[in-house]
Parts: structure tokens; sequence; C-alpha cells
């Protein structure tokens, strides 16, 4: 009899859907108290079959709340997905990005002048950053192939505190934003940074790469607050 518990037992865990597995349960107890001669909590099995039928409900509503919003690269069953644009009408659409690489006062001096082994820093990174953007879809699986109208990329060494401030512009006309293609702007221009001056410091941190401002889209515009 115990053999044969455990293998319902077993039935009961490789079931896929909420509704069977909550019927799996209810058997398993039946099995267990004709084994055992002690009835099962009422309340403790009801439980449990609530907790697989939220965790199942998770699955397949992946939006948050009533609000309405939701994670778009989740489809109904909680498989990654590209996301269908076919429907939306092509906008303008623009996104600013930011990110700070702090050297130290030995590095900053150097890339001041102009000294580091491998060249001119900040000119490498500049063109590391708009090429980065420009290769966006291929770096982030599910982005689209985007035709860009304009990418910017400006360095500025900050003397306050020793970094580099990296701040990346991307724009477009088409039916999906370039928030992605203008972070990863600044973030390949703040490796490059990095990759440019590795030899003379291993301390060096890249930090605050963030979203500043987009506009266009269905979203409408967004900018972040200080």
């Amino acid at each position: 009899m115990l053999l044969r518990a455990l293998n319902l037992s077993r039935r009961c865990f490789c079931s896929h859907g909420g509704h069977d597995i909550a019927s799996a349960i209810a058997e398993l107890n039946k099995e267990m108290e004709s084994v055992f001669g002690e009835p099962s909590s009422t309340s403790h099995s009801s439980s449990i079959s609530k907790d697989f039928m939220a965790q199942e409900h998770q699955f397949v509503s992946p939006k948050m709340g009533g609000s309405g919003l939701g994670l778009t690269h989740v489809g109904s069953k909680g498989e990654a997905q590209m996301v269908d644009v076919t429907p939306k009408e092509s906008t303008k659409r623009a996104a600013t990005a930011s990110c700070k690489v702090i050297l130290g006062k030995k590095v900053f001096d150097l890339v001041s002048a102009n000294q580091m082994a491998k060249g001119d820093v900040l000119s490498v990174a500049k063109i590391a950053g708009i090429n980065g953007a420009k290769q966006t879809s291929s770096l982030i699986p599910l982005c689209h192939n985007i035709i860009l109208t304009h990418v910017c990329v400006d360095l500025t060494l900050n003397p306050n505190d020793f970094s580099v401030d990296i701040v990346g512009e991307a724009a477009s006309t088409g039916k999906t934003g370039v928030e992605m293609e203008a972070l990863t702007a600044v973030s390949i221009a703040g490796l490059t940074v990095y990759d440019m001056c590795k030899a003379a410091s291993k301390d060096i941190q890249i930090t605050g790469i963030q979203l500043e401002h987009k506009t266009g889209g269905k979203s409408g515009d967004w900018t972040r607050k200080e």
C-alpha cells in the first residue's frame, strides 16, 4: 500500500495543469488516509491546492496588478517572446542614456594627458559607443533590428571625482523605441574606456548606467526625476 501511495505522489507532481495538480493532491490525501488511517487536514490540502493554482495563474497571466502594464517579452505560458510590433504606427522616437566611469586620479591624469598606451581613450570609446548602438539587436536577443537615424555619444572628463561622464543619444522613426540603443551606446563606451585603461588600474568602476529621457511611442515622453 505504501508503494502504491508513493507511485501516486509521483503522478501528482508530474501533472502540468493547476486543476490536475489539485485533483491529484485530493486523490493522494484519500490514499494516504487508507494507508495510515489518519484523515489529512482539509484546510491544509486546500491551502496547497490554492498555492499551486496561484503559481499556475502567474504563468497564464503575466500582467502586473490592474494597471494594464506587464512584461511584454513574456508569453501567455511564461516563455520568452519577441514583441510583435506589426500593428503599431511609425512615429519619431528618441532616447538619452548616461553612465559614469570612475578612473581614479592616476588613470584620470593619464587619460587627460592622452598618455595611455592604447591611444586616445575618449575618441576610441566614442566610436565604440556609436557602433554598439547599431549592434543592439545582435547583443540583446529580443530587441528589434531597427533603422537608426541618429546616434551621438559624448564623453567628458570630470575632475571633481576623476571620472568620465558618458551621455548617449539615439533616434529613429519606427514602431519601437530606442531606449535600448541609447543604453547600449553608453554601456559599450564605458566598457571601452575600461579596456583602454585597465593596464594602468584594476580599480576602475563603471556605474550609473540609466535612461535619462525618452520621447515618442504609445507611452509618450518620460524624463528621469532628480
